[in-house]
């Protein structure tokens, strides 16, 4: 019995080693295309901190810059509460185009981020496997240029989260503010 609770075990492992393996990245990644401002339109992820702050979360604008070794730097601001909040990150390039890699100073927590497709004037899908002490998540991002995407966008986002174990309740179209204050830097 033992031997087989390891052997299957074993194989859930692999399932979920595999699993990120096969994440796509952008074919023929352009990282100067890919520089500019987004908005973040949809979010999904299966975190505890997801979990938690769904309810509050809004549509923010990200800043996404190259630096002049090819890593990029990622400024978000959103809203929180009254007033606007900034966080600034830098995406560190893989020997992969597309692929990042991120060490969150705040929590210690590993990122794996790709660029999983993008036409780089419309929209972006960005998938990302959080590793921390605790355990692994993961998340998905859709960036616009605009406000506003197509159903057929909105439709992929929500499929792509499914295909990545994400249920229903992980994923979340970001309402819009109604201010603009924070949505012009």
């Amino acid at each position: 019995m033992q031997a087989t609770l390891l052997s299957i075990l074993g194989l859930a492992l692999l399932g979920a080693l595999h699993a990120q393996e096969g994440v796509p990245v952008q074919a023929d990644f352009q990282e100067e295309q890919f520089t500019g401002k987004w908005y973040s339109i949809g979010l999904a992820s299966n975190s505890n901190w997801f979990k938690d702050k769904k309810h509050l979360m809004k549509m923010c604008t990200t800043v996404v810059s190259a630096t002049a070794d090819g890593n990029l730097e990622v400024t978000s601001t959103y809203p929180k509460a009254d007033r606007c909040e900034t966080k600034n990150s830098l995406y560190i390039k893989t020997e992969q185009p597309g692929r990042f890699s991120y060490t969150s100073p705040r929590w210690g927590s590993k990122h794996d981020i790709r660029i999983v497709e993008t036409n780089y004037d419309e929209y972006a899908l960005v998938a990302t496997e959080i590793s921390k002490n605790s355990g692994t998540s993961t998340m998905v991002l859709l960036y616009s240029r605009t406000k506003e995407l197509s159903p057929e966008r909105l439709e992929r986002f929500t499929q792509f989260s499914k295909e990545q174990g994400l249920a229903d309740e992980d994923i979340l179209i970001l309402p819009k503010t109604g201010k603009s204050s924070w949505e012009e830097r």
